[in-house]
């Protein structure tokens, strides 16, 4: 990659994690059950420029937010890292439009949840302070183990979250001039 795609990757990056940390937020504050969009510059990211610029700009997000919130979501960065892998890797076989986009969504529902789960269960006990709680306390109380009940909840979000920002990510891809996204892996 020559140095004028690497610094357009790096400015793009820097964008991608404000646009998660926005969009993060603004659901956050809005309450919609079972979407967070807090993932969409880490997918836009590494569906234009490939896994390694996507996972930076995932797990730089987690860190920002990190020092500008919460600590406790620093952990959570190795989710956003697996993120920007799957959907660089994915989009470097496959153009990144709305089937591509939908089984994308799909693959990250579990994969997020695997990886996030243990972390929340550890750094939280499995509450997380959003909607999935209810869900969890409910398994808690029916006889889950608490693994169990943080990940099913998770993944029954993530699959509407992810399938949503993912398709989020192929509309802005296809809405770009084809300068900006031809090229940049």
């Amino acid at each position: 990659m020559v140095q004028k795609n690497r610094t357009y990757a790096m400015i793009f990056s820097g964008l991608a994690i404000a646009l998660n940390i926005v969009l993060g937020t603004v659901v956050d504050m809005l309450s919609i059950p079972l979407l967070f969009l807090d993932t969409v510059g880490t997918i836009f990211t590494g569906a234009v420029f490939g896994p390694f610029y996507g996972a930076v700009a995932g797990g730089l997000t987690n860190v920002v937010q990190g020092a500008i919130t919460n600590p406790k979501t620093i952990p959570f960065a190795l989710v956003n890292i697996a993120v920007g892998l799957v959907v660089g890797y994915i989009a470097r076989k496959k153009k990144f439009g709305y089937g591509t986009a939908v089984i994308t969504g799909l693959i990250l529902s579990v994969v997020a949840p695997l990886i996030g789960t243990p972390i929340a269960t550890y750094v939280y006990g499995g509450l997380t302070g959003d909607f999935n709680d209810v869900f969890f306390t409910w398994l808690v109380q029916s006889g889950q183990k608490v693994f169990t009940a943080a990940f099913i909840p998770r993944v029954t979000s993530n699959i509407v979250d992810k399938i949503a920002s993912c398709i989020i990510v192929a509309f802005l891809i296809q809405r770009l001039p084809k300068k900006y996204v031809e090229g940049a892996k």
